[in-house]
């Protein structure tokens, strides 16, 4: 099965709070293994912005270090697993932890 996830970033590295990110980076897996890695532009940052945008890429998981509570609810609605309180990396190291179910939510980075 093909499963797509998506990793705000900063200089290609996981972005502390997921609204402040320079891309995304979407990594396609299948059968537990990286097919491909692609990093997009967002759109301009609104409230709400990011998660419809990525919800309409079809993406099905966000690795993130924080991010607001009305983001986290618009992945809620669009039945998208989020990860939050993950630390800054190299996003291919994020999903390889993922993949080896090695990735643990914890505190949320993001305090409004």
């Amino acid at each position: 099965m093909i499963k797509l996830l998506a990793i705000p970033t900063i200089d290609k590295k996981l972005c502390a709070h997921f609204g402040h990110c320079e891309q995304f980076a979407v990594i396609e897996t299948q059968d537990q293994k990286i097919t491909n890695i692609e990093y997009l532009n967002p759109p301009a940052h609104q409230p709400g912005t990011y998660p419809r945008f990525l919800a309409g890429k079809g993406i099905s998981t966000i690795i993130s270090g924080g991010m607001g509570m009305k983001a986290k609810e618009i992945f809620d609605q669009n039945n998208i697993e989020v990860y939050m309180g993950i630390n800054s990396d190299n996003p291919e190291v994020l999903v390889q932890q993922y993949l080896g179910n090695q990735l643990r939510n914890a505190e949320n980075m993001c305090d409004h």
